[in-house]
């Protein structure tokens, strides 16, 4: 397992493309657009579970048709990935963050939120924690998705090939900003995405074919704890937080993409219930009023802080239906 908090870039990366568009300045790397080209960089090492964090500052002013990407991946054609993707705008406009996720070589799975902060004036810490139960992805610690393994309902999850972590700039102005209509203004270069306090807690392969250290049923590692691979109380009022307040698109309601709700979604639910924002999340619900937590339901337990509104119907030890009184 390697721990090493706040490292130096040299440690654990390294420059993957257009190294003179890489610098080192000190305790921070800048990676620079420019009408040329962009940049990226890599870990040195494969990993297999544990958690990754960049504190990243973007691209200020208008960056609009820029992608700043932070991102684990595997290789090859059936590949797995977790990313973050910082869709720039222009100048006054939200940045808009792009998450998603790939399972042997299938993505389509993204979700977009404006985060509530300028992510332009300081630097922030974005990290993905990856274990066998779920791959979490936060904003300064604040969970902003969560993609659980859900293998015993028949879907795939990522868990048998080691990932790299990158991070990347470019120019993606046929899509990134307001879908292509804004494209990339020149005059304005170079795009400079900022990183530092480089952080990697996870299990090192020996090789990308060797996982045995990793993922073995005698190995315990500090993310397969239930308090780490699952959400807290306070953590899940965080993501639905979130979600009720930033999340401007989610896959899972895009009838025009996927007619048939991918299967997945049908695991993960959000609607709404009259006036009342319901989340239902594994075998917990949550119903959010305007002062936003009233009620928690849980398989074995009912606390009730404001309202009654809901009545549930318990099958067994899951959440059948939700209708109002």
């Amino acid at each position: 397992m390697v721990a090493a908090p706040g490292a130096r870039f040299e440690d654990l990366y390294r420059s993957s493309w257009a190294m003179d568009h890489c610098v080192n300045d000190g305790e921070v790397t800048k990676l620079k657009l420019d009408n040329s080209s962009g940049a990226g960089f890599e870990s040195r090492s494969k990993y297999l579970f544990g958690k990754v964090s960049i504190q990243i500052k973007l691209v200020e002013g208008d960056s609009a048709g820029t992608v700043t990407a932070f991102y684990m991946s595997s290789e090859g054609s059936n590949h797995n990935e977790f990313d973050f993707e910082f869709l720039g705008n222009t100048t006054g406009e939200p940045y808009i963050v792009q998450t998603n996720v790939y399972v042997n070589g299938v993505g389509n799975r993204e979700q977009r939120l404006n985060l509530w902060f300028d992510p332009t004036t300081e630097f922030h810490t974005y990290s993905i924690l990856w274990s066998k139960r779920s791959v979490v992805f936060m904003v300064d610690e604040t969970p902003i998705r969560v993609h659980k393994n859900l293998e015993d309902k028949g879907i795939p999850f990522a868990k048998d090939q080691a990932m790299g972590v990158y991070s990347s700039i470019w120019n993606a102005d046929d899509w990134a900003t307001q879908g292509g209509l804004v494209k990339t203004d020149w005059s304005h270069a170079p795009f400079i995405a900022s990183y530092k306090d480089f952080k990697i807690d996870a299990c090192e392969v020996p090789t990308t074919t060797d996982l045995s250290k990793c993922n073995g049923e005698d190995q315990r590692f500090w993310w397969d704890e239930p308090t780490v691979s699952e959400l807290s109380l306070h953590q899940n009022h965080q993501l639905i937080w979130v979600r009720a307040n930033h999340m401007i698109y989610d896959y899972c309601y895009d009838a025009a993409r996927f007619p048939v709700t991918p299967l997945e979604c049908q695991h993960h639910r959000h609607f709404y219930c009259g006036q009342e924002y319901m989340w239902l999340f594994d075998d917990s619900v949550y119903a959010l009023n305007e002062l936003r937590v009233s009620c928690l339901f849980s398989k074995n337990l009912i606390e009730r802080t404001f309202c009654s509104l809901i009545d549930l119907e318990v099958f067994g030890d899951k959440l059948q239906r939700l209708k109002r009184l």
